[in-house]
């Protein structure tokens, strides 16, 4: 039963997922990278943040802010800065593929961490399967846009980013709780965004 609710819940997060990629495609041409991010993520913490109050779920300890917020900027700022300049080279369908990797990063830097052990089986699957996203990407190559490989190569980058932070992150949740993690992660890289977006003028260009 938890095995089917998990896959259930992949599959729901692929499509939101996909959904999410197709539309900053094409937004991205009317805006730039940081102010999308400051759009999805400033408007994401003002809808999780009144869940989790209302849900009064346990928050992550004074000692675990530093880290918390450390990752949140990481992920919700520097990975989906990355992952917006991506999509504005390359078509949302390769980008996907592209972050499609993050299966097999992930299971690298937990090996490189001592977190997770690399077995010859798991290592086979990941390693199949990532050939597949190559054929698929190299297949389509004559259709990609001019420049697609850019896209595509900072994406694969990006997707470390978000490698470091699915390991990190466990701990953190363990002592706290999944959506009072997500908040405050969420809340600290939207903050560091905003931040970023007053000082290069963006913030007031969202109101012009």
């Amino acid at each position: 039963m938890g095995e089917s609710v998990g896959v259930l819940i992949a599959v729901v997060s692929s499509c939101l997922g996909g959904t999410a990629a197709a539309v900053t495609r094409y937004l991205v041409g009317s805006a730039d990278a940081v102010t999308l991010a400051i759009l999805r993520w400033g408007i994401g913490f003002l809808c999780v943040l009144p869940a989790a109050l209302l849900l009064r779920v346990r928050w992550p300890q004074r000692s675990d802010w530093l880290g918390v917020a450390s990752l949140g900027v990481c992920y919700f700022g520097l990975f989906f800065v990355f992952y917006n300049i991506a999509v504005s080279y390359t078509t949302a369908a390769r980008a996907s593929l592209a972050l499609s990797t993050l299966p097999l990063q992930t299971m690298v830097v937990g090996a490189l961490l001592g977190i997770e052990s690399l077995t010859t089986r798991k290592t086979a699957g990941v390693v199949i399967a990532m050939l597949g996203v190559f054929a698929a990407l190299a297949s389509g190559l004559s259709a990609a846009p001019p420049g697609a490989w850019r896209g595509e190569l900072i994406m694969t980058g990006a997707v470390l980013c978000m490698a470091f932070y699915n390991v990190w992150s466990r701990p953190f949740m363990q002592r706290s709780s999944p959506l009072g993690y997500l908040t405050v992660g969420m809340g600290a890289g939207a903050a560091a965004l905003v931040l970023i977006g007053a000082l290069t003028g963006r913030v007031a260009g969202l109101w012009t």
